[in-house]
């Protein structure tokens, strides 16, 4: 198996929503194929990539650094010897030389991207659903049929008031969700408390709902909506305060004793490992969002999941922020906890296969091989557009 070609592009998933930290007017995604010269129903393969939203494209890192890199490398030194085809670890490594450890910024976002594809096309190639591929490799053969998923929404939007934010949350359960999420940090802290009970008279119970502020309080601001939210009953209260800032999660976690969640913005295997350590995060409680996509994708993802487990955390606490295809197939295949939804936004990246409807909560996954963006009709349609692939 030999990469023959691999072609970039920027994609557009700008909208006019915000979070308490940044508006999506101009955010963009990096979208990449890797095009291989194994033939599978008279066609070549082809590997599709893409990073999670809220991080801007990494084309000048994608052209400068790590493509030519993978390009350049003795094509014999990107193969697993046992299967010849791509191993994905060699193909990281080949991707990270030269690079110095630490510094996790857009970078990983590259070489998420780039791992993606990767993947998609060495579980194309061995004719199986990447989640398959997972679940033989690392559990056993044992692959989850379907995955819990909650609905991400209630952003900020222009003269959006509590009606129209009731009907979205509605429109989230007419299609089978159960949980949902919202966005504070954003306005006032009792604006945000009338938000959240609106949308409680909507789901009807605390713990079918999540919160979300975006990393945007310091500790104060944080404790003060703790001592809010506590009544509630709320699913989590997500990323309070900056991601970095272990120690204001941890004290935060001296006055709130509902579940909390964060890791969606921790790009590697050490972060990830420092959060749990520093952070005061509770493993029967708490829940973590690390991104495969934007964290240096599956192969750094395998080394944060075995952090976690060395520390005492399981893999179900994992519910991957990113609502894309990529992660389903990781929570199914390496037993996750679940897997974030945009069923209004970042479309058409976002979402699942066409004709898996979400049932109470949960999602199935479709029986194409690799990631299954082909069984996306809208999400291929712009790939190939996009490409040309």
């Amino acid at each position: 198996m030999r990469i023959v070609e691999i072609r970039e592009k920027v994609a557009s998933i700008a909208s006019d929503i915000s979070n308490a930290y940044i508006d999506f007017s101009r955010m963009t995604c990096s979208v990449v194929a890797v095009v291989t010269d194994v033939v599978r129903d008279g066609k070549p393969v082809v590997g599709y990539g893409f990073h999670s939203n809220g991080r801007y494209d990494a084309a000048g890192l994608l052209r400068q650094r790590f493509i030519p890199r993978l390009l350049e490398a003795d094509p014999d030194s990107l193969l697993d010897p046992d299967t010849g085809l791509i191993d994905p670890f060699r193909a990281w490594a080949r991707m990270m030389t030269n690079e110095k450890p630490g510094g996790h910024g857009e970078r990983s976002v590259a070489v998420g991207t780039l791992d993606m594809a990767i993947w998609d096309a060495v579980a194309k190639a061995a004719g199986v659903p990447l989640y398959r591929l997972l679940a033989d490799r690392y559990r056993g053969g044992r692959a989850d049929d379907r995955v819990w998923v909650y609905a991400a929404g209630g952003y900020y939007y222009p003269g959006k008031g509590l009606d129209a934010l009731q009907d979205e949350m509605r429109s989230y359960r007419d299609m089978g969700y159960k949980t949902v999420k919202m966005k504070i940090g954003g306005a006032p802290l009792d604006e945000d408390l009338r938000r959240i009970e609106a949308v409680l008279e909507v789901v009807g119970d605390g713990q079918y709902l999540c919160v979300d502020a975006n990393g945007r309080f310091g500790l104060d601001t944080a404790v003060a909506y703790a001592k809010a939210l506590k009544p509630y009953n709320l699913f989590w209260y997500e990323e309070a305060g900056d991601p970095l800032d272990y120690a204001l999660q941890a004290e935060l976690g001296r006055h709130y004793d509902g579940a909390m969640a964060t890791g969606e913005n921790l790009f590697s295997h050490q972060d990830a490992r420092n959060l749990l350590r520093h952070g005061g995060m509770n493993p029967d409680r708490d829940w973590l969002q690390f991104d495969c996509a934007l964290s240096y994708g599956l192969v750094e993802y395998t080394r944060t999941l075995d952090a976690m487990a060395q520390l005492g955390w399981s893999s179900r606490r994992v519910v991957p922020h990113g609502g894309h295809q990529m992660s389903l197939n990781i929570a199914a295949g390496l037993h996750l906890g679940g897997n974030e939804s945009y069923p209004g936004v970042f479309q058409p990246f976002g979402g699942f296969a066409d004709g898996l409807a979400v049932q109470d909560g949960y999602v199935g996954l479709p029986d194409a091989p690799g990631v299954g963006f082909e069984a996306k009709s809208a999400l291929i349609a712009t790939l190939h557009e996009l490409l040309g692939v």
